[in-house]
Order: structure tokens, then sequence, then C-alpha cells
């Protein structure tokens, strides 16, 4: 198990992974832009792009594109986040160099051609009204509005409808070219791969891309609000949200495995006394997303209007019990479920690919996955319980809720449940 990793004369870094026991490799492009890098005039950009690579390049239409991967058995993607956007392939051992030749096709080559940009700006439109239709994805939405308010990060990856409906080729073009730069890519593969063969493949399709310079990211400001949407719906859609480290900060690890005991699995305790003993939803869940500078811990749960106040409630409750104790035994629980999901990594190409790309963007280096096990180890039930106190006991919470809304308890009872 050996990571190799090649920095390109343009700023580009490729990292590796051989896995040659494997039929199989993935790889991909991972830059370091996404929908945080865009202005409040451009919000929905990045991720137009990202469908807009598809529809063709000077040398392949969109068919050729689709049939040329295909063809071989592959499959390729891409997909738009806060901070990154991801171009990937997966193919059979032998066709890695079409994969990256046609991945490189769409990251630079891409036309814009303005018929397909206008079907494609139809696609994305429903795109954004399907996500408006599905409460658990509306309310996540509007819990980045209820945290970082006007900030990139309190804006939706899919943009608004009327922004979308009226954008520019030009538009998508400049913001490309403010955004695609050699230091801000990390090409990636793992699996049945040569690392001296691929990066040499890499600097010849992508080493004419600028240098450039990593972005200039305005800071967040956690603005916690209340942010609802009241719909016709049978159920309440609820998330509570609290400003949490970023995955710069140290204390990211004990921030996952805070998140793990809170609502991780089925042994959490908002799982347990949630749905298991009071029987007051179906799904509920904690989450712990985490930005270069900034993150969030929040908790998530739908349930019938005749519940909402005690959902609420009981939410509330078991948030703050791990402010006065956390066992032995759940902290070893959360650390064996975070050790799982780094060393299951190492059995998907895929998986490996996305996780040492994206950890390289993150840190500039990619740890070993024996470093990554110490500082999980390393994590005491002390600090685990000291940081939900800085976390639920010193913060006011954000707020959002979507659907059967009137039943459940107002955003000013919240807060002074954590105050």
């Amino acid at each position: 198990m050996s990571v190799e990793i090649t920095r390109l004369r343009n700023g580009i870094t490729v990292v590796t992974h051989a896995m040659p026991h494997l039929e199989t490799a993935a790889l991909g492009i991972w830059v370091k832009a996404g929908a945080r890098d865009e202005r409040a005039e451009e919000n929905g950009i990045a991720h137009f792009l990202e469908h807009m690579a598809f529809k063709g390049t000077r040398r392949r239409s969109a068919q050729a594109i689709a049939e040329e991967i295909e063809s071989a058995g592959g499959e390729i993607n891409a997909a738009t986040g806060m901070e990154t956007t991801t171009y990937y392939a997966r193919v059979l051992k032998h066709d890695w160099k079409l994969a990256l030749d046609i991945l490189a096709d769409i990251f630079t080559e891409s036309v814009l051609d303005q018929d397909e940009l206008e079907r494609e700006r139809d696609v994305i439109l429903q795109e954004i009204a399907a996500a408006h239709d599905q409460p658990d994805d509306l309310v996540f939405d509007l819990a980045q509005a209820s945290c970082f308010g006007q900030h990139a990060l309190g804006r939706s990856i899919l943009g608004t409808s009327s922004r979308i409906g009226s954008v520019k080729r030009e538009e998508i073009l400049a913001w490309r070219d403010r955004n695609y730069w050699g230091s801000r890519i990390v090409v990636s593969a793992a699996g049945h791969v040569d690392h001296a063969a691929f990066a040499a493949e890499a600097e010849r399709l992508l080493g004419a891309i600028p240098v450039g310079e990593q972005p200039r990211r305005e800071r967040p400001v956690f603005s916690p609000a209340a942010c609802t949407e009241a719909k016709p719906l049978d159920q309440a859609h609820v998330v509570l949200s609290f400003q949490a480290p970023g995955y710069r900060d140290p204390d990211i690890y004990v921030l996952q495995i805070l998140s793990n005991i809170l609502g991780g699995g089925m042994s959490s305790r908002l799982f347990q006394e949630v749905r298991e003993k009071r029987g007051l939803c179906y799904s509920v869940f904690s989450f712990a997303s985490a930005y270069e500078d900034a993150g969030q811990i929040g908790v998530y749960a739908a349930t019938s209007p005749e519940h909402g106040v005690e959902l609420m409630d009981t939410t509330s409750r078991v948030m703050l019990s791990i402010t006065d104790a956390v066992t032995e035994a759940e902290v070893a629980r959360a650390k064996a479920q975070l050790k799982a999901s780094l060393v299951m990594n190492l059995e998907s190409a895929a998986a490996r690919a996305d996780q040492i790309a994206r950890q390289y963007l993150a840190y500039g280096e990619v740890p070993a996955i024996g470093t990554l096990i110490g500082k999980i180890d390393a994590v005491s039930k002390d600090q685990v319980r000291d940081l939900a106190r800085q976390l639920f006991k010193s913060q006011t919470p954000a707020y959002s809720a979507v659907g059967h809304i009137d039943e459940l308890s107002d955003y000013t009872t919240l807060v002074k449940r954590f105050a």
C-alpha cells in the first residue's frame, strides 16, 4: 500500500495509490473551486459548468463522450460541492488512458455550445424544482442559509431559478477561467495504475493549464437564524445546527466522534431515545459538515404534527445530555465506526481515489491511514464532553424547518433551551 505524489510544472498535483490486485482503475480531476467561490451574482455557475462539461468538446460531441466511455464498459460522472468540483471515471485497468483523455477533454475543451446550454438550462431548472419539491433536500438548503446567511456557504449549490434562467455563456467561461487553475487541481487515481505512466499522461493532457493561484475566500461568520417554509405535507422536516470546527482544526476528530455518539447510527443517543423508545419519527440523524475555516454540527428529523413539540424537546435534551457525561463505551463504538470507514475506503478504488484527492486538497499531503487512526484513538471522553459544552451550551442554534411546521416549537423557545 503506497501513495505516490508528483507535482507537475504548472502546479497540478498527481496522486495515485497502486492496487495491482484489482482489475479496475478509478481516476478523476479534483479542483479546489466550488459554489463557495462564486460571487453572489454567480450563484449556481459552478454547477452549471459541471453540467456543460459533458455537452461536447472540440473533439467529441455529447453523444460521443457517453458512447466512448460506455463502449469500454466504463462510467463517468461529476459533482459540484461547496469547495470542490470533481470529474471522475471508473474503467477496466487497461482503459485508464482513455478515461483520462476524456476527462481532460471535457475539463479543458468544453465548447459550451449555445444550443446545448439552453437545453441544459432547462434541465437544471427542473433539478432546482425537484429539490424544492423534496422537503429533506429543501430543509438542508435552508439550514445553510440559517447558519451562514448571505455568505457563499449560505447559498444553494444549484443556484436559484431566476439566476440560472438568465446566466450567460460568457459568465460561465469567465468563472472557469478564474478558478480552474493548475495550483488548485489534483489528478488522482487508485487501482491498477502505474504512477509514472499516469503522471506523464496527466502532464501531456493537462500541462497547458495556467498555474494561477489558490482561492481567496471570505471567512464565514456563523449567523444563526430561523429559516422555515410551510408546505402542505404530512410531516415537518427539521434541522437544528450549531457552529463547529472546520477540517483544519485539531478538534475535527473530536467533532466526528461527538456527532457519531449523538446520532451516527442505531446505537446513537438520538436513534435510541427519539425513535426506538418514543417512536417520534422514522428518520433522525446527526451530521458534521466541515469546511476549511468553518463547520457545523446538527440534527435532522422528520415527524408528524402531533409529535412536533415532543420531538424538539426530546432532541434538545439528548443533545444537552452529552454536555453532562460521555461513556467510554460510546466513545469506543464511535471510534470503531470512524476507523472502519477509513479502512473500508482501501477496498474500493473509487473511494480511495476520492479520499486521497480530497486529503491533498485539504492538507497538502495524504496522511497515512495509521496516522489518522492514531488521531482518532487519541480522543478522550472528556474531550467529547467538553466540545459538546462548547458547542451546545455557549452558542445560539440555527434552525430550519419545512412542511407542517405550525405545531413545532418556536425558535425563541429553542434558543432558550440551549441558553
